[in-house]
């Protein structure tokens, strides 16, 4: 199994899979190398792939009729991240996906999750089915802070959601995605360094 690639290695930590299993599932599988400011989808674009991050990092994002950005989320390595509207409902998208950073990702066709693990191995359509249930938790939660919690404690779910992303991502866009303006996040910041409150990165 040393030759499994991380998405492979990642999914094999999770399901048992044998080597037959692993043959039809690559049949749905590519890889691509993408570099810094390169864009996986863009609005009105239909993508029915599931992007895994092997490496590098993706942002998920819309823009506004204002031309202001609004990050829904980010994908570090190890992330799923891909537009439901193509996925679920083969519609064109709204948002955008972009490399932050160069990176390696593997496309997943939708066709292997919505039909062809249940042949392939039943364990996989469970697990497929909890981080659905795992994501659309993360989604209840993310809007429930946007709409009552302070910048603070979205600041600190941020780094408890990203912990190894306060140096990787530029604060403009932390901003963003926090919803508050980049001097609020400053503030907020600078605020808690005079508190001498460190997360931990």
């Amino acid at each position: 199994m040393s030759n499994l690639s991380t998405l492979e290695q990642y999914l094999s930590d999770k399901v048992h899979l044998s080597a037959a299993d692993w043959q039809k599932i690559r049949e749905y599988i590519d890889y691509l190398n993408i570099e810094k400011g390169d864009y996986l989808i863009q609005p009105e674009q239909t993508s029915t792939h599931t992007f895994f991050v092997e490496k590098g990092l993706l942002r998920y994002f819309s823009v506004d009729q204002n031309a202001k950005e609004h990050i829904l989320q980010f994908a570090p390595e190890n992330w799923f991240v891909g537009d439901r509207n193509g996925v679920c409902f083969n519609q064109p998208s709204t948002f955008y996906i972009q490399a932050i950073e160069p990176s390696r990702v593997a496309l997943i066709d939708e066709s292997l999750f919505s039909a062809k693990l249940l042949a392939i191995n039943p364990e996989f359509v469970a697990y497929n089915e909890q981080i659905l249930q795992k994501h659309i938790h993360q989604l209840q939660r993310r809007i429930h802070l946007l709409l009552s919690a302070t910048a603070e404690e979205r600041y600190m779910d941020f780094i408890s959601t990203y912990p190894d992303l306060t140096q990787r991502v530029p604060q403009w866009m932390i901003a963003s995605y926090l919803g508050i303006t980049p001097e609020s996040l400053s503030r907020v910041r600078k605020d808690m360094a005079n508190r001498k409150f460190y997360p931990k990165n």
